[in-house]
């Protein structure tokens, strides 16, 4: 008897496997894989062979060795980046970083932006924070870069502390 569960990250592992022969050869190692089911999915994948593009490889030409793992699994969005020194910066993409500062001990991360780049950071509903934050095993906060004249700009809650709860 075998049970299968589609929303588990072993059976996308498993789909990407059989798609990408690099990946069955060992050329290319799957390292991390958080999903939200149905919705999106983020991989990462690290090569130990520096003549090969684990990413590009992964997706094929044209997307076309995910674009059938996609459908597979009901549309859900493949996200798949590098395992490397920047992979905090990968897993929030499309989200361009400006700094991050990373806490070894406590798995913490504060990643700063441009503030037209927080909502691409923290995505619809809060999703590509949640995925990156799975993937990187990080606690991940965001926050925004602002210079001296929009310091201005910020209002702080504790000013309405006599009208708010």
């Amino acid at each position: 008897k075998i049970l299968l569960s589609r929303t588990a990250p072993i059976f996308l592992q498993r789909l990407l496997e059989a798609e990408v022969p690099e990946i069955a050869e060992g050329l290319i190692a799957i390292r991390r894989i958080a999903r939200m089911p149905g919705e999106r999915a983020k991989i990462a994948v690290e090569t130990f062979d520096e003549r090969i593009d684990p990413v590009g490889a992964c997706v094929g030409v044209k997307g076309s060795r995910v674009h059938g793992i996609v459908r597979e699994l009901g549309n859900e969005n493949l996200d798949v980046i590098n395992y490397t020194s920047k992979f905090i910066q990968r897993a929030l993409a499309p989200a361009k970083i400006s700094s991050v500062n990373i806490d070894e001990e406590n798995k913490k991360a504060e990643v700063f932006l441009q503030p037209e780049e927080v909502s691409l950071a923290i995505g619809r509903g809060g999703m590509n924070i949640k995925l990156a934050s799975m993937l990187t095993e990080y606690t991940i906060d965001v926050f925004r870069e602002i210079d001296e004249s929009q310091a201005d700009e910020d209002i702080y809650l504790d000013e309405f502390s006599d009208e708010i709860d």
